[in-house]
């Protein structure tokens, strides 16, 4: 009979898992590429790169084909688990609560640990080559904008960064009328851009409102997403700015929960255990930019 009621719990409690999943979850995986994978590793793209175009000078001129570049970008897969016990069937109905302290408890766990997953993604070394055995690190010498850009000292997020990271998307020709662009910023970088007379003055912003109920929502078409998760560099705060298509979340198991009862632990709790199985790439160096920031 316990069991058959774990059972039901355990159901509902998936179903609640699912729905926080989406409402409350990891905050970037809704702002990149998805897809699912099984095995130890998988290509997440072949990428191709520019070429050019001959003139043709005369006629019957013999054709010279041209040697397209090309590089294979690799994701491998991290897993992720959480679990706690139950000691009660009062707290076992608990779990029939979509607000319930498990459930949340549970999930944001797990979220935190995707969010890491995709961060370290964007801005550490990854994987490429014909079978993912080349390490090709973030290009530290193009796509970031420096702590003192634009400034004579070592300043924080400012109108110049942001400025100088869209530029640098532009000048890669990545498409910005195609695609969103997102930043993640931590509360210090929220407050700099508070700061900025060009962020919060409506004399600036005659169009789509930049502000909500005090929050920077975004400024230059750039989104910005809160995260105090975002990693340093010599003490200097890293803040990735990314293109959908510039970053990749390779699912093999997205979040799964359940719930048993152990019987090998006296008394017999319940367990609710969840779990998951991820990794994220850089699709492309030119899709996305690190801005250093002063704290």
């Amino acid at each position: 009979m316990a069991d058959n009621i774990a059972s039901v719990y355990a159901v509902q409690y998936g179903t609640n898992i699912s729905l926080l999943l989406q409402q409350k979850g990891s905050k970037l995986r809704g702002s990149v590429q998805m897809g699912s994978y099984k095995g130890k590793q998988s290509e997440v793209v072949t990428q191709y790169g520019a070429t050019a175009a001959r003139a043709v000078s005369t006629r019957y001129a013999p054709i010279v084909p041209v040697n397209t570049p090309n590089d294979r970008r690799w994701v491998f897969p991290e897993d992720f688990d959480w679990a706690d016990l139950i000691d009660s069937f009062d707290k076992l109905r608990l779990l029939a609560d979509p607000q319930s302290a498990y459930s949340q408890n549970g999930l944001y766990a797990m979220g935190r640990a995707m969010d890491d997953v995709i961060i370290n993604g964007m801005l550490n070394d990854n994987k490429t080559g014909e079978a993912g055995g080349t390490t090709t690190g973030f290009d530290t010498s193009n796509q970031r904008v420096a702590v003192n850009y634009a400034a004579s000292g070592n300043v924080g997020l400012t109108v110049d960064k942001l400025r100088e990271a869209r530029r640098i998307l532009m000048e890669n020709e990545v498409d910005l009328d195609a695609e969103p662009v997102y930043c993640a910023i931590s509360a210090e970088q929220h407050d700099d851009l508070l700061g900025q007379i060009q962020v919060v003055s409506s004399d600036f912003n005659s169009g789509a409102p930049v502000m909500k109920d005090g929050k920077v929502m975004q400024f230059l078409g750039i989104n910005f997403i809160h995260s105090e998760r975002l990693p340093t560099s010599s003490t200097f705060r890293r803040c990735p700015v990314w293109v959908p298509s510039g970053v990749h979340l390779g699912m093999w198991n997205d979040i799964m929960s359940n719930v048993t009862q152990r019987r090998d632990l006296s008394s017999h709790p319940y367990q609710v255990y969840l779990m998951g199985t991820f990794g994220a790439t850089r699709t492309e160096e030119k899709k996305v930019v690190d801005i250093l920031c002063a704290e």
